[in-house]
């Protein structure tokens, strides 16, 4: 298949963790940053890659409620933890979904097209890192293992 954009975009950090973070193109963003182990201002990578998996998918759900003329009643919530490993750090990410307006094999359904065809949750889903889920009420247990 031939790649062809339908938006661009281009990012840019110059300060790490402890600065800002921006778009260059593609409308406007400026993000404060800072590092999620201290109590400063700004976001930090995991808050940016929970909203962006939240965000994506929810948008994806949407767009299938409405195929299905259905209300919009999605709700994505992301957990993002970060820990140590061999090599420096890694992160884990579960989402939880709930659409509470069908019964529970057309929400799987749903959630399952959806999956295949959200961009950020195809750049995800196949890491052993990242888990998603249906839910009829969210709840997260402790941090993940």
């Amino acid at each position: 298949m031939e790649k062809k954009s339908l938006y661009h975009t281009e990012i840019e950090n110059k300060a790490g963790i402890a600065g800002h973070v921006r778009s260059l193109t593609g409308g406007e963003f400026n993000q404060l940053t800072s590092s999620p182990l201290k109590a400063v201002p700004g976001t930090n990578p995991e808050q940016l890659l929970g909203a962006a998996l939240a965000t994506c998918l929810n948008a994806t759900l949407e767009a299938e409620e409405k195929r299905r003329n259905l209300s919009h009643q999605a709700v994505v919530r992301v957990a993002v933890d970060m820990g140590r490993d061999y090599q420096g750090f890694q992160f884990w990410l579960r989402a939880q979904v709930r659409l509470p307006q069908v019964n529970r094999q057309e929400a799987q359904e749903i959630l399952a097209i959806c999956e295949q065809r959200c961009p950020v949750a195809k750049l995800l889903v196949s890491n052993s890192n990242v888990s998603v889920e249906l839910v009829d009420e969210f709840g997260f247990e402790g941090e993940f293992k």
